[in-house]
């Protein structure tokens, strides 16, 4: 390997180890498409789909693309109330640990159906991970 190739090597990791989950998971369109199938488990899932009868389902979505694109590194366009603000009322509902998981468990579904490679699914899992204790009021 040449020298110049050499440091077009490490430029392009470094170039790529810069970016964020949001633009490694393939930006907009990524997060878009991924919350309308993650929607589409969760409100096909009994276990949790109680939770969002009544819901405006519209608004919840762009709620979500809003919200994981921010928590994902990419533009900040949410407006949303914080985690324990914005599940409070589904707490009272009997909002718990079983349901944060049904969640999960589609979070890392959905993105495995969309080819994410398993590090980027770890990533997102983790930050989703770090919302538990807000969600469920600890």
């Amino acid at each position: 390997m040449t020298k110049n190739a050499e440091t077009k090597n490490l430029a392009d990791w470094w170039d790529e180890s810069q970016k964020s989950l949001y633009e490694k998971l393939g930006g907009e369109a990524a997060v878009d498409a991924a919350v309308d199938i993650f929607y589409r488990k969760v409100l096909g899932d009994d276990r949790i789909s109680h939770f969002f009868d009544g819901v405006d389902m519209g608004n919840q979505v762009a709620k979500q693309k809003a919200f994981l694109t921010l928590a994902f590194g990419g533009p900040n366009y949410y407006t949303g109330a914080d985690m324990r603000r914005g599940h409070a009322h589904l707490v009272r509902a009997g909002l718990n640990d079983t349901h944060f998981n049904a969640v999960m468990e589609h979070l890392g579904a959905t993105l495995s159906e969309l080819n994410a490679p398993a590090d980027l699914i770890a990533q997102a899992a983790s930050i989703a991970e770090s919302t538990r204790n807000d969600v469920l009021g600890r």
